[in-house]
């Protein structure tokens, strides 16, 4: 019934932008904090962005300040990452979910794979 689905990722040469999706259905975005993670082969999930919902303040980790950017779309439900400046360091699955993340709330999540 709660089903967060993550869109936009893709095979992309260093340098160059996507812009990820991550849609609701079946709940309207209301927890206090929604995130962008990601998780690359052999490594830990990290958080990479957070947005406040309501007040759209937000948070983002060091190696990716001034290239991402964490948005959302109340109306439409949708929380939004658009990627800049990519790098072969930034290949990895992305998911979104409530910070803290709720187990039941993982999906698939989106491939981003950065070439150089």
């Amino acid at each position: 019934q709660v089903q967060l689905v993550e869109s936009g990722g893709g095979l992309v040469q260093a340098g160059g932008s996507l812009r990820l999706s991550c849609a609701a259905s079946g709940r309207t975005f209301s927890s206090n904090v929604m995130g962008w993670f990601r998780q690359a082969p052999g490594k830990e999930r990290e958080l990479v962005a957070a947005i406040r919902w309501s007040a759209g303040r937000t948070y983002y980790v060091d190696s990716v300040k001034g290239r991402f950017t964490i948005t959302r779309d109340n109306a439409e439900n949708t929380m939004y990452l658009q990627m800049n400046s990519l790098k072969p360091e930034d290949t990895a699955v992305y998911y979104c979910n409530e910070d803290p993340p709720r187990s039941e709330y993982w999906g698939q999540g989106t491939q981003v794979t950065v070439s150089s």
